[in-house]
């Protein structure tokens, strides 16, 4: 029995295979209940309070994805330290593809403009919306929390909340994805369980 299928989570049928059939990608780190790890090649340790998969392939340098369904049911992804002059992701082509970059001068009011222009280049989506925005505690340190829908380039709504801090002058943040019907309610206090147990190391 592989690692994702002891930890799947119990779901309908039909949509999980569905789903896990749109999305090949396969998890390579197994991450448990209770155990302090680090994420996304930074100074952030995390505390999970239930097990939880990492994806192999990771959308950044300092960036990397945990599931616990495959990404295409719930998506949550850590971005450690990234410094100014340094996009969220992985930059195709500069060139024909440039993406957003985070600055020095980039407010945390900002960061939801940051993350939705991103959406768009990386994820080739046309349809973003910002739905709420508002001041938060993340990592110690003052940060936004903020909430927002896009449709994929399947045509499949997705709903997403993001969490995100200044520190020494590096921006981190923590982003989660689903479907808008049924998956995104079902596991947003695991989302926010797992968000509040990150700490700076």
């Amino acid at each position: 029995m592989s690692i994702t299928q002891k930890w799947i989570s119990p779901l309908v049928p039909m949509a999980l295979a569905v789903a896990l059939a749109m999305s090949p990608a396969t998890a390579n780190g197994y991450r448990a209940k209770d155990k302090p790890v680090p994420v996304a090649n930074a100074a952030m340790i995390v505390t999970p309070s239930r097990d939880w998969n990492q994806l192999s392939i990771k959308p950044g340098k300092k960036a990397e994805t945990w599931t616990l369904d495959g990404e295409q049911l719930n998506d949550v992804t850590w971005f450690g330290g990234i410094a100014p002059g340094e996009p969220l992701v992985r930059e195709i082509s500069k060139k024909r593809k440039p993406l957003p970059k985070f600055t020095s001068a980039t407010l945390l009011v900002e960061l939801p403009e940051l993350l939705e222009a991103t959406y768009r280049s990386a994820k080739d989506i046309g349809s973003f919306k910002v739905i709420s925005s508002a001041p938060d505690r993340f990592l110690g340190q003052d940060g936004i929390r903020f909430s927002y829908e896009y449709v994929d380039n399947d045509n499949l709504p997705r709903k997403g909340e993001a969490r995100a801090a200044l520190a020494k002058g590096q921006l981190y943040m923590v982003t989660f994805d689903a479907p808008r019907l049924h998956f995104f309610d079902k596991l947003l206090e695991d989302f926010h369980a797992l968000s509040d147990s990150a700490r700076l190391s």
